[in-house]
């Protein structure tokens, strides 16, 4: 597959040094300005930049475009992608509210191209074998997911792009909380209610918010619990997941997260507790197999894993529990997209 990448921050080298590790080539770069970073990424992948992102859209020789932008800028970057009659591979969030998702989702039905929104937690290890075990019925029905993630920040996190709300669509909900409400979502299906608080307590940031609580409940009563901050002074990453037969906890995601691993216990009230502990200390492959698996659902005609509808119904339910905090009361999902 050839590629093209709009972004060449951070996260633009992140999927880069993924896609490098495969068969798949990068044709050209997209970045505001050309630049020794620039500069860099042309040398390191061996590639074109330009500063013009339209451009690169409109490529005859590329087949994928990857959007690594703020947010503000996905939905025309995604659709001009779509209609260039390119697969795209959109960080999250896929837009900057539902109504742009919407808008992204009809484009994608009209092109007949993949779209994928970067959900690179669901392929780290220990969530991908949680999951298997889970549909496995390791663990029996489901009754409750814990999740718990946040990270320490860094002096003048107040200033960064991602605490505007013109450009990020909001604080820590809008941040690493698409993540926990993806796997919540993931893990147990369709939430039919939810229940938000968010506050202020820290960052200069207001009215976007640096904490975030929400509660999330399917129409079986099953509940998803995330706690998604800001304020965590060292980085956190745990996700539990409690069945009628026993339980599993992903913990870590390797870096500053630490040590990844997963925990898995069974349920038995006639033995003493025992619980296993499988650590994976490999470095983090998320990145990698997102992308193959991208590729291959590509290749196979098959809807991606994290698909552009679970970019949608993230940012929906994100958007529920905004409304949840500004009203303090219960609010309740359709699924549809009208």
């Amino acid at each position: 597959m050839r590629v093209g990448i709009i972004g060449l921050g951070r996260q633009g080298w992140r999927r880069a040094e993924a896609i490098k590790q495969t068969s798949d080539k990068i044709i050209i770069g997209a970045t505001e300005k050309i630049n020794e970073n620039s500069n860099l990424f042309s040398k390191s992948f061996e590639c074109e930049v330009t500063n013009n992102w339209k451009d690169l859209v409109k490529r005859k020789d590329i087949d994928i475009v990857v959007v690594c932008t703020p947010p503000n800028l996905h939905k025309d970057m995604v659709i001009s992608a779509l209609r260039a009659k390119k697969h795209v591979l959109c960080e999250k969030p896929l837009a900057l509210n539902v109504e742009e998702a919407k808008t992204i989702l009809k484009e994608v039905k009209k092109s007949g191209h993949k779209l994928k929104c970067g959900f690179n937690i669901r392929h780290h290890p220990s969530i991908s074998l949680a999951k298997k075990w889970v549909d496995k019925g390791l663990i029996g029905k489901l009754i409750f997911i814990r999740c718990r993630y946040g990270i320490v920040g860094r002096e003048g996190y107040e200033k960064d792009w991602r605490v505007k709300k013109e450009i990020s669509g909001g604080g820590q909900l809008m941040d690493q909380g698409m993540h926990a409400l993806d796997l919540s979502r993931w893990f147990l299906g369709e939430f039919k209610e939810v229940i938000g608080s968010i506050s202020t307590n820290f960052w200069k940031i207001a009215p976007l918010e640096d904490n975030v609580f929400a509660i999330l409940k399917t129409k079986e009563d099953q509940t998803a619990f995330c706690h998604i901050s800001w304020t965590q002074w060292k980085n956190l990453f745990s996700f539990e997941i409690y069945g009628e037969d026993g339980y599993l906890t992903s913990e870590g995601l390797g870096g500053s997260y630490g040590l990844e691993n997963l925990v898995f216990g069974k349920r038995d009230f006639k033995k003493p507790f025992t619980q296993k502990i499988i650590k994976f200390k490999d470095k983090d492959f998320s990145w990698l197999e997102e992308w193959k698996e991208f590729t291959s659902a590509i290749k196979k005609d098959q809807q991606p894993m994290g698909s552009g509808y679970d970019g949608f119904m993230a940012l929906k339910l994100a958007e529920a529990l905004y409304k949840s905090a500004k009203t303090k009361k219960m609010v309740k999902l359709n699924q549809d997209l009208r």
